[in-house]
């Protein structure tokens, strides 16, 4: 009886400890990653989910200024500005690690990073044509 209730306690035991992972690693899926290759692919999807969001704001933008051409025309004369700033600053910033394995990882979340404020920046633009 004691071995079968010891048996259950463990199984349990794991039960939840693998449950309590799973969340961990929906809420970061880089989370599980453990090599350096891992986190640089990781890192790169990141970037590119915030990527896809910027440009999901940036068109709800654009659709916003529609009566607009002059607004629109600053505004993506902006945006082409701003991805030029934010791909120089990333190489900057990983180019301190050159010949390292470590360089996309910094390059990949110097650009999610970058990306998500600048996403943040152009959701209070649209705020402001709300109100």
């Amino acid at each position: 009886m004691r071995k079968t209730l010891l048996a259950l306690l463990l199984t349990c035991a794991a039960l939840s400890a693998f449950a309590h992972a799973q969340r961990r690693k929906a809420k970061d899926p880089c989370a599980g990653a453990e090599s350096q290759a891992e986190m640089n692919i990781c890192s790169g999807e990141k970037f590119k989910a915030a990527d896809a969001e910027l440009n999901r704001v940036y068109g709800r933008l654009v659709s916003r200024l529609a009566d607009d051409a002059a607004q629109r025309a600053r505004l993506k004369a902006a945006e082409v500005s701003w991805l030029k700033y934010r791909d120089d600053n990333c190489d900057y910033e990983a180019s301190m690690y050159e010949g390292g394995s470590i360089k996309p990882l910094i390059h990949a979340t110097c650009l999610e990073r970058m990306t998500k404020a600048r996403t943040a920046e152009l959701r209070g633009q649209i705020k402001e044509l709300d109100n």
